[in-house]
C-alpha cells in the first residue's frame, strides 16, 4: 500500500512536469479521441430527452472510467508501469499550460491592437461570441475563462485523480469534455446534455472550492479575494465557477461578471468584486500566473493528501492486529 501511494505521488509529479514541458498535442490528444467516440455514441443515442442522455453520459463516462481502472489494476504487480501509467493520465487529463498559451495568445493580440486576431483566438478558451465583443469585453472574458478553467483543467483533475487514481482522473476528464460538448442549454441539448452538466457540477464542487483557497492564498490580494469569494461566489448561476471567479477577480483586484453573448444568446451574469476597475490586458498575464500558482500548490495539497491518507490506513491496519 506504502508503495502505491508513493507511486502516485511521483506519477502525478511527472504528468504535472510532462505538461508544464509538452503541453497538450495539436494532434491525437487522448480527450480529443474521447471526444470523437463520443461524438459518435451521441449520433446514435440522440433524443430530445433526459434519459437518452442520461444513457449516452454513463455510457462514455462509466466506459472511460471502468477501461482505466481495468488497465491501472492489470499493472497491480507492476509498480513501475503503474507509475507511469498514473504519469500518462495526469499529463493527459491537465491543460493549464495549454490554458496559458491560449490566454496569452489572445493578450498578445490585444496589446498590438489585432483584434481580429484576438477573436480567431478566443474560441479555444471558451465559448462566448468574439464579434460581439471589444477588446476590454475579450480580456474580461479570458480572465474569467483562465479562472475557471483553473478549476476544471487542474485542479479539480488533481483532486479526482488523489480520490481515485487514474479511474478517478480519467471519468473527471470524461465528465468535463462530455459536458463541454452537450451541457450547454441550447435547444438540442436542453434536455439530452441535462445528465452530463448535473454530473459535471458534482464532479467539480471539490475542486472548485480548492481552488478559490488556494486562490486566496497565492494571490496577491489574499483579503480581497476572501471578501470577494464570500460576497459574491453563490451569486454566479455556475456553482463552481462562481467560487473560482469571485476569488480570482479579488485576488487581481479586478471586477468580472456582467453582460456576455454565449452561444447565440445574450446572459446577463451578476458582477463579481463589483466596486474594482475591470480587467485590462495585462491582467491577462496575471491571471496565468495566478493560475500556476494555484495548479502547484494543488499537486502539492493533492499528493500529500493522498500519501497522508495512506499512512492513516497503514496505522489503522497496524492497530487492528
Amino acid at each position: 500500500m506504502r508503495g502505491e501511494h508513493a507511486g502516485y505521488a511521483c506519477g502525478a509529479a511527472l504528468g504535472f512536469l510532462g505538461d508544464l514541458i509538452a503541453a497538450d498535442p495539436r494532434r491525437g490528444h487522448p480527450v480529443a479521441a474521447f471526444g470523437r467516440a463520443a461524438g459518435a455514441v451521441e449520433r446514435r443515442l440522440w433524443r430530445d430527452h433526459r434519459g437518452y442522455g442520461a444513457v449516452h453520459t454513463a455510457l462514455c463516462a462509466g466506459g472511460a472510467a471502468v477501461g482505466a481502472a481495468l488497465l491501472e489494476r492489470a499493472l497491480h504487480r507492476r509498480p513501475g508501469a503503474r507509475t507511469a501509467l498514473t504519469a500518462a493520465a495526469v499529463w493527459a487529463v491537465l491543460g493549464g499550460t495549454s490554458l496559458g498559451r491560449e490566454a496569452r495568445a489572445v493578450g498578445w493580440a490585444l496589446a498590438v491592437g489585432d483584434l481580429d486576431v484576438a477573436r480567431e483566438r478566443l474560441p479555444h478558451l471558451c465559448g462566448r461570441d468574439p464579434q460581439a465583443l471589444d477588446g476590454p469585453q475579450m480580456a474580461r472574458a479570458v480572465v474569467e475563462s483562465v479562472a475557471e478553467n483553473t478549476s476544471d483543467a487542474v485542479v479539480g483533475a488533481l483532486v479526482w485523480g488523489a480520490l481515485g487514481g487514474v479511474p478517478g482522473l480519467v471519468a473527471f476528464r470524461a465528465v468535463n469534455t462530455l459536458d463541454a460538448m452537450v451541457g450547454h442549454r441550447s435547444p438540442r441539448y436542453r434536455r439530452f446534455g441535462w445528465a452530463a452538466a448535473r454530473l459535471d457540477d458534482v464532479a467539480g464542487w471539490p475542486g472548485a472550492r480548492l481552488t478559490a483557497v488556494l486562490a486566496v492564498l497565492a494571490g496577491p490580494d489574499r483579503r480581497g479575494a476572501l471578501r470577494a469569494w464570500r460576497a459574491d461566489g453563490a451569486a454566479h448561476p455556475s456553482p463552481n465557477a462562481g467560487p473560482v471567479e469571485a476569488s480570482f477577480a479579488g485576488a487581481l483586484g479586478v471586477r468580472l461578471g456582467g453582460t456576455l453573448a454565449y452561444g447565440g444568446r445574450v446572459e446577463h451574469r451578476p458582477v463579481l468584486n463589483g466596486g474594482a476597475r475591470p480587467p485590462a490586458v495585462a491582467d491577462i498575464e496575471r491571471a496565468v500566473r495566478l493560475s500556476r500558482r494555484v495548479g502547484l500548490l494543488a499537486l502539492g495539497v493533492t499528493v500529500a493528501g493522498r500519501l497522508a491518507a495512506g499512512a492513516l490506513r497503514r496505522g489503522s491496519g497496524k492497530g487492528t492486529r
